[in-house]
Formats: structure tokens, C-alpha cells, sequence
């Protein structure tokens, strides 16, 4: 029986850097430690004028083939998450799909998820590979919400970084799931909770979108900049991941017990600590790994596993779960 497996990620970011020293300079009221101390972040890598989200993750991808020893003409399909594609169209992973010089024979397709895109792409390359469609999926996450951000809006500045990962899932035989199951949850009435308004169909940029605005927190923004109302984001994460969390462990029939590690997407630190108790998740199974790196969205629960420590041979059990920008949330277990 062919079932998909995780086999291998790699990261890429930027080298541009803006630590915490950087936006005190600018955020008087805020000094460096503090701003760590709020996010649990240290620095974020920021991608420049002229570099994508393609850009970001043709390196992460190039990383996985050296590091890795994959022969790119293995790929049987490429999945690009992303919220900040290249172009409107074509599509970004087709462009990638050259770049990359992969074969010609292949499936490319992007998908625009955020926080929970990650464990989406899982689910999807799952379905191709168990399905006979593939026998190696190439799931490229891949961001770059600083360009979307204010300068002068501390509320996501000192949150957001760029970055990217490229995970190789793969085929094996077996009769153990190694990726799954999975559970998920929409709430599209919170859209307007975490969103860019104009730049699509539904509302074109012009001059008066353009047009600076100060909330009542001092942050200034456009109506072409990323908005977030940070407590509706939290009211709405502590809701749906302890219930994710219980229904994923039930579906799966094992308990916290049974979960070497739990991997959530990593908004920041506060979030983080506060979902680990409500969910009565024991530190030492909880991986906090974004200091270095900030929210780099679809991206930051691939990053995390990256900080895993190397395992004895055997395979670890990780719960992954991803929540945000949609609303959208999902999670899976992974044998890893």
C-alpha cells in the first residue's frame, strides 16, 4: 500500500535583517527588549525591493536537492503556497517549474493560503501520491508580507518577516499513515480580521486607497497595506485550535501522551504560550522557533520542524497546526 511520507525540508531567507535595535529607532515608545519580550522575536529577514516570494523559495528548493542529494527530475508535481504571488497571472509555481529546470512532464499549481497553508499543502500532496498521480511533490510555502506592510504600523512590523521552505513528501509502502489524518475549519465572515482590501478584483487600488490613515493605537496604514485587528485574531485562535487539537487527537485515537512534539504555526510567543496551556500541552513537547525569524506565515511550521532534534532512527510523532489569515485553520499528525 503506497502512503506519502515527509522526507526532507529546507529554508531560505533573505539576508536583509531588521532586529529589534532597528524598530525601537523608529518606535521610540518601544524599546528592543520589549518589543521581545511582546513577540518573542528578535530579528526578521526582510526580502528586497526587487525579490518574490519565487525568488525565496527557488532557493529554498535548490537548498533541498543540495543538502538532500534529490535529483530534481524525480519531482512529479510542485505546490506553491503563497500569498504573494509573482504575477496575476500565470501561475507562480509554473514559472518555478522552469526555473527550477524541472521536467515538463509534471503538475504545477499555486494555492493562496496563510498560517494553516502548510499543513493544506500536506494534505494535498498526500492525496496525489496515495492516489497513484505522483511519487514526489514538491510543496514550496513562500511569503513576502513586508511588502504589504506600513512602515509606520508597529501592530504587524515587528511581527511579520519573509522567508520560505521547500518540503519533499514522498511515496513509500506501508500500511501506516505517516501524514494524517487531518481536520480543518473556514470562517470566511472573519476575513475582514486579517486582510489586504485592494489590489484584486473586488477593490483596484487608486489614489485615495493610497491615502495614510493613524488608528487609535498610533499605527499608520493605507487601505494597500496589510490590516490586522490582533484581538479578533486572538478571540478567534482561542476558540479553534484546543477545539482542533481534541478533535485531531480523537480522530487519530491517541492522546497528548502519544505526541513527541506539538508544532503550532509560530504568530508569536504570547499566542504560543497562552494556546500551550489552554491545550495543557507539556513544555518540553512544545516548539517555540521564530526568533530568529519572525511570522514568516505559511512557512513557519516547516521552519519550526527544522529545529527538531535528530531522532535515533525511529520515526517521531509530531502534531502540527496551523491558524490565521481566512479564517482558516487545520491540523494533522505527522510521522516524521
Amino acid at each position: 500500500m503506497t502512503k506519502a511520507k515527509i522526507a526532507a525540508i529546507a529554508t531560505h531567507f533573505p539576508p536583509d535583517i531588521v532586529s529589534n535595535d532597528d524598530l525601537a529607532e523608529l518606535f521610540p515608545e518601544w524599546t528592543a527588549d520589549k518589543i521581545l519580550a511582546k513577540t518573542g522575536i528578535a530579528e526578521r529577514h526582510i526580502s528586497a525591493v526587487d525579490e518574490t516570494a519565487s525568488d525565496l523559495g527557488m532557493q529554498a528548493a535548490l537548498k533541498l536537492f543540495n543538502e538532500f542529494d534529490i535529483d530534481r527530475n524525480s519531482i512529479d508535481f510542485l505546490l506553491l503556497c503563497t500569498q504573494s504571488p509573482d504575477f496575476i497571472l500565470p501561475t507562480t509555481a509554473c514559472v518555478l517549474q522552469d526555473r527550477l529546470g524541472l521536467r515538463q512532464d509534471i503538475g504545477a499549481l499555486d494555492f493562496n493560503l496563510g498560517c494553516s497553508g502548510f499543513v493544506y499543502g500536506l494534505s494535498l500532496a498526500k492525496g496525489l501520491i496515495e492516489t497513484g498521480s505522483a511519487r514526489r511533490v514538491l510543496l514550496i510555502t513562500a511569503d513576502t508580507y513586508s511588502k504589504l506592510i506600513h512602515p509606520k504600523d508597529k501592530s504587524v512590523r515587528t511581527i511579520f518577516g519573509d522567508g520560505a521552505a521547500a518540503t519533499l513528501i514522498e511515496a513509500q509502502t506501508g500500511n501506516d499513515d505517516a501524514i494524517g489524518p487531518f481536520i480543518f475549519g473556514t470562517n470566511g465572515a472573519g476575513a475582514k480580521d486579517l486582510i489586504v482590501k485592494t489590489g484584486g478584483a473586488r477593490e483596484e487600488r487608486s489614489p485615495s486607497s493610497a491615502q495614510e490613515y493613524q488608528d487609535d493605537s498610533g499605527n499608520t496604514r493605507t487601505a494597500d497595506n496589510l490590516y490586522m485587528d490582533g484581538g479578533a485574531v486572538m478571540a478567534f485562535t482561542l476558540r479553534a485550535v484546543p477545539d482542533l487539537m481534541h478533535r485531531l487527537l480523537e480522530k487519530a485515537a491517541l492522546t497528548i501522551d502519544d505526541i513527541d512534539y506539538v508544532v503550532f504555526h509560530q504568530a508569536n510567543t504570547f499566542i504560543l504560550e497562552t494556546l500551550r496551556k489552554k491545550c495543557k500541552i507539556p513544555e518540553e513537547k512544545f516548539v517555540v522557533h521564530m526568533s530568529h525569524c519572525g511570522n514568516t506565515v505559511s512557512s513557519t511550521i516547516p521552519i519550526a520542524m527544522t529545529s527538531l532534534p535528530a531522532g535515533s532512527g525511529s520515526a517521531r510523532r509530531v502534531m502540527v497546526v496551523g491558524f490565521g489569515v481566512g479564517l482558516s485553520w487545520a491540523g494533522t499528525i505527522i510521522n516524521y
